[in-house]
């Protein structure tokens, strides 16, 4: 497990801090993710992935988990985060029939660079999620590896939403995009 673990989020010397002007830009793509997340503009961020990028949310239990080995919560390869995000936005998505008011808060980001030019974001997250008169709270933790891209400034890789809970109690599901 320790091979995978480092593979996947590599933690120790092999990155660098990055210079304040790419610290601020990248923060600005962040900012600006959330913001088309809670406008529910899904089909925008969307435009945010890489055609290799993969949406990942392991579960509450096992949150340093190995997507190839472990159940996960979300699991998307851009296929399937296409369908996701083509799911959510007909009324098919009971559960997001109407939409959920969502208001995202995006703190303490840490940006890096590791040799091979990927950029890795850390950052805390909280979700309010309001439907049908109730209120969700989700909390947690960011690991993105973006790359960089001509168009957008960076693309997703990898965007990982570890949540920061015992249990999805008194949510129950995850149906937005955290």
């Amino acid at each position: 497990m320790t091979e995978v673990k480092a593979r996947m989020w590599p933690e120790d010397g092999e990155r660098v801090a990055v210079d304040a002007s790419t610290q601020h830009t990248v923060e600005q793509f962040i900012y600006a993710e959330s913001e088309l997340l809670d406008q529910w503009k899904l089909h925008e961020w969307l435009g945010l992935f890489a055609p290799n990028g993969e949406y990942l949310v392991p579960s509450t239990d096992l949150p340093d988990g190995d997507p190839v080995r472990d159940l996960f919560l979300v699991q998307d390869d851009r296929f399937l985060l296409e369908q996701r995000v083509n799911s959510l936005l007909t009324r098919a998505a009971h559960a997001e029939y109407p939409h959920s008011a969502t208001r995202r808060l995006v703190s303490n980001m840490r940006v890096s660079q590791s040799s091979d030019g990927m950029i890795h974001v850390h950052a805390n997250f909280v979700i309010f999620r309001s439907r049908n008169g109730t209120l969700d709270t989700y909390v947690g933790h960011y690991r993105h590896q973006l790359e960089t891209d001509a168009e957008t400034g960076f693309r997703f890789v990898r965007r990982l939403s570890i949540l920061d809970l015992d249990a999805l109690r008194p949510q129950g599901k995850v149906s937005i995009i955290l």
